[in-house]
């Protein structure tokens, strides 16, 4: 049974680890080296493997360190030319055990076109496609691509853990309650979140079922999200629902 712990980074990174019964474990989205090194020498653990989503710096800049000090480490990762590091290139639809856990692996371009997500055991991590309460800013990929890999995430159980890498709650928040101002579940949430940021504790994970209630990103589909953009898109069409959503979410 693996047990996941999360290693602050940066300003508001998180680094997941997994961990199974002994002391081997393997890091989600290592930006940073140190941090993961300190965890690691402080609960005597073994790092088996890394799995990376996409190339921005603050989540593979401490793959090298840590392969260097970990030499038989695996690192899972997209299959494009942008990571040399990865010794296991996954494409879509692409399966692997670690820990007697099957990962599989999903193609969710938006913020970064070869963006990857991995789903094990009920548990999403989605690198900065999805987030609580918001989406990745589309920096390489369109809105269209973007939509469809929001989609794709929502399409797992409600019960689903979704384990995104940043924590944007509350921020992702004040946006959402302006965009649905009379979403009762929104408003309880937001109550939640206050309360944990309060006392300086995690908002994460998240669940499908959550972020379907209260994310406006995955309800570009609802009659109250496109109301709220009605003047801004150039259609009612649930993408350019989505589309003037992120353009309004960049400028907020």
């Amino acid at each position: 049974m693996l047990s996941i712990s999360s290693i602050p980074a940066f300003n508001d990174n998180y680094i997941w680890l997994l961990k199974n019964d002994d002391n081997h474990c393997l890091v989600v989205d290592p930006g940073d080296a140190k941090p993961v090194l300190t965890y690691l020498a402080e609960h005597e653990l073994i790092l088996d493997a890394i799995l990376l989503t996409h190339h921005h710096h603050d989540h593979v800049g401490g793959v090298e360190a840590l392969t260097s000090v970990y030499s038989s480490a695996a690192v899972y990762g997209p299959s494009t030319e942008r990571f040399p590091q990865v010794t296991h290139p996954l494409e879509d639809g692409a399966s692997f055990s670690l820990f007697n856990t099957q990962f599989t692996v999903l193609q969710v371009p938006g913020h970064t076109v070869d963006h990857i997500a991995y789903h094990a055991d009920g548990k999403l991590f989605c690198g900065d496609t999805l987030f609580s309460g918001g989406c990745g800013r589309l920096f390489e990929g369109t809105p269209s691509q973007m939509h469809s890999s929001l989609m794709r995430l929502a399409a797992f159980p409600d019960e689903t853990l979704v384990f995104c890498t940043h924590e944007y709650t509350q921020s992702n928040l004040k946006f959402a309650q302006v965009v649905e101002p009379s979403n009762t579940a929104l408003g309880e949430y937001v109550l939640t979140v206050t309360n944990l940021r309060a006392i300086n504790k995690m908002t994460l994970p998240s669940t499908i079922g959550r972020e379907k209630s209260i994310n406006p990103f995955l309800r570009a589909n609802h009659a109250s999200v496109k109301e709220a953009v009605k003047h801004t898109a150039t259609d009612s069409s649930d993408i350019e629902t989505f589309a003037a959503l992120r353009r309004w979410k960049d400028e907020f």
